[in-house]
């Protein structure tokens, strides 16, 4: 029996028996009365073998997230209004193969916003946006490539089809831990991060020699947030050669720009970048085809866009972005970009990571608070944190009120999750320690 390859892979070889399982959920699907153009909502942690069934069929799946509450669980459903829910994993194909469905325009996932800043919201993007971000971040090599996260955050998920896409083995870790990942890596020759996991892997090879020098490494595909020229000079010194690709997106857009080796973000093809009064706008060939409300399809603008990241564009057509304009903090009547003032305050020694965000203030309307996970075997002391503000921060950005956590909260793919820390610091109920 000769099965087909699913669209979303362009006939690259899968390992036969995720091609067995993607064929066999493909006719669960379609016993469930699924067809081209369906829905499918994915409740399992064998994410793989539906979603590939569901695009053999020309369905668009929606990976539910573990970690959703039951309200963000339901207004999701709600939205995305799924003809099938499957959970579990695909039964064995039957003797009849699937032949593949639809074309590149195909709508074919239902990525959701983060959740960081607020109710995660469905989108939809076709195969052509995805078939076209593969295209824009070659993977050089062909060995393994490490996913260290679930498949349910879009950013590993695409890691995961990229890797197949390209024919190369996977190496999947189902939730993140540095100590893992570390291990895992001297069977893997790329791994996909955000800069928070890639300092913590940093920690965790320094810390082994053994363990170091085992690393088979050769390329950091990292995304999510911004990495800082500290980071990258350790990458540098303990994995000595490998490469670090850096690209900047998000959920609308899909991807945007890609930096290599420190060369500056530039803009991936058939994407056009402007900045507009300090805010990003982008026009993009890549961009969903628009947003689920309750079931129905509120199309994207053709044209350009903003989801208010702020930025700066240089003469030679580099790319800067200092975070989202809406993860800002209103003091005294200047608007300070909260991502510009983590980035900042990363590279201080026993930072494992930083969330700023704002606390009331009865004349500023609120003061820069830094909300900082701190590095147990090296804590930093308040001296050490207003020093490094004060080195790389104007002084209006400076953060007024320091906190100390052992753990932030996050988000399937690993950043902060802004909006619960937020949340919590209102309420009182966030368990963080005043520097003073």
């Amino acid at each position: 029996m000769t099965l087909a390859s699913p669209p979303i892979i362009e006939g690259a070889r899968l390992p036969p028996e995720l091609l067995r399982q993607a064929h066999g959920g493909a006719r669960e699907l379609t016993a469930r009365g699924a067809r081209e153009g369906s829905r499918i909502a994915i409740d399992s942690a064998d994410v793989l073998p539906w979603l590939l069934g569901a695009d053999l069929i020309g369905a668009a799946a929606l990976v539910i997230e573990p970690a959703w509450t039951a309200r963000e669980r339901d207004a999701v459903l709600a939205d995305a209004r799924p003809d099938v829910v499957v959970d579990g994993s695909p039964p064995p194909p039957t003797q009849v193969p699937i032949a593949p469905a639809g074309d590149r325009h195909t709508p074919f996932y239902l990525p959701t916003t983060s959740g960081s800043s607020g109710r995660p919201s469905v989108l939809i993007r076709s195969r052509d946006s995805w078939l076209r971000s593969f295209a824009a971040l070659p993977l050089p090599g062909t060995g393994p490539v490490l996913i260290p996260g679930p498949l349910s955050s879009s950013l590993f998920l695409f890691g995961a089809l990229h890797a197949l896409h390209a024919g190369r083995p996977l190496v999947l870790l189902p939730r993140w831990r540095a100590a893992e990942a570390a291990r895992a890596g001297h069977g893997a020759e790329v791994v996909h991060l955000v800069p928070a996991m890639l300092s913590t892997l940093l920690d965790a090879l320094a810390a082994d020699p053994a363990l170091r020098a085992a690393c088979a490494l050769r390329t950091v595909v990292c995304g999510g947030a911004h990495l800082t020229d500290g980071v990258r000079a350790r990458l540098a010194e303990l994995l000595p050669g490998c490469a670090l690709v850096e690209y900047y997106g998000a959920a609308e857009h899909s991807l945007i720009a890609v930096r290599r080796d420190g060369a500056g973000l530039r803009p991936v093809p058939g994407v056009d970048v402007e900045v507009r009064e300090g805010r990003i706008w982008v026009r993009s060939a890549l961009t969903v085809l628009g947003r689920l409300e309750r079931g129905a399809l509120r199309p994207a603008d053709p044209g350009w866009s903003t989801v208010d990241d702020l930025g700066t564009l240089a003469l030679d057509g580099t790319l800067v972005v200092h975070g989202r304009g809406g993860a800002t903090v209103s003091s005294g009547g200047r608007i300070v970009a909260a991502e510009e003032v983590e980035a900042a305050l990363r590279s201080v020694p026993g930072v494992a990571d930083v969330l700023v965000t704002g606390s009331p203030h009865r004349t500023l309307g609120a003061i820069v608070t830094a909300v900082v996970e701190i590095d147990p075997a090296a804590p930093p002391t308040l001296r050490d944190l207003r020093a490094g503000a004060r080195a790389r921060l104007e002084p209006a950005k400076r953060p007024r009120r320091w906190l100390t956590t052992t753990a932030l909260p996050r988000t399937a793919s690993g950043k902060p999750a802004r909006a619960v820390v937020t949340d919590q610091l209102r309420d009182g109920t966030f368990p963080a320690r005043t520097l003073a």
